[in-house]
């Protein structure tokens, strides 16, 4: 019995030695493993030259010196732009002024009662004086009137709002002005409303032949 005992002892401790045996081997592959990745060559990191440092610092200042010159030169140009353009908003609405003192004469020459008086006379003659006055302040300001009548059709000045049949112009002359354009410098300040010239339409009449006869019933 005893003998048995004995041999079931040293059964468990050989398979026990086995074990540690396998633990051992497979620690052992892990490390030499890792020793040789630790052994594996690491890549380098190049240290710039010092041509390559100056180069670099010599391209960005470079870059600095460019935007600083883009950021003088838009502030030129809105300074300009503020200088001579200004009073772009103030003009457009100076403008009224003219329209109304057109819009007055007009009203007064439509007055029946006032048509033929001397008071009429007068006061169309100081409405006429205070609009050329107000031309007058506006080209010394650079704001001139756009020149219009038996010119051609310019969309950059003008806005066509109608079209008037006239053999006697070319098609797409200006024949009427509705309302004064003006420009500031060299900027639009409202284009002038005309109306321009087209051709005469001719309607064929029909002739009685070929008109169709009623049928009889």
């Amino acid at each position: 019995m005893e003998k048995e005992e004995n041999q079931k002892s040293t059964s468990v401790d050989q398979n026990q030695d086995t074990v540690n045996e396998t633990k051992k081997s497979e620690e052992n592959l892990v490390e030499e493993n890792k020793q040789e990745t630790d052994q594996e060559p690491k890549e380098e990191i190049k240290e710039p030259t010092p041509e390559e440092k100056i180069a670099e610092l010599e391209d960005k200042v470079a870059r600095t010196l460019a935007e600083m010159e883009n950021q003088r030169r838009r502030f030129e140009k809105e300074k300009e732009d503020a200088f001579e353009y200004g009073g772009y908003s103030f003009a457009k609405e100076a403008l009224n002024l003219i329209d109304n003192l057109d819009r007055s004469k007009h009203v007064l020459e439509s007055d029946d009662k006032l048509k033929e008086t001397e008071a009429l006379k007068k006061t169309l003659e100081h409405l006429d004086i205070i609009k050329k006055d107000l031309i007058s302040i506006f080209e010394k300001n650079n704001i001139k009137p756009i020149d219009s009548l038996n010119k051609k059709l310019d969309p950059n000045f003008h806005q066509a709002m109608m079209e008037i049949e006239d053999d006697t112009k070319e098609p797409g002359t200006i024949i009427q002005e509705i309302q004064k354009g003006f420009t500031i410098k060299d900027r639009l300040l409202r284009p002038s409303l005309v109306g321009v010239s087209k051709k005469v339409t001719i309607k064929e009449e029909k002739t009685e032949e070929n008109q169709e006869k009623p049928e009889n019933k």
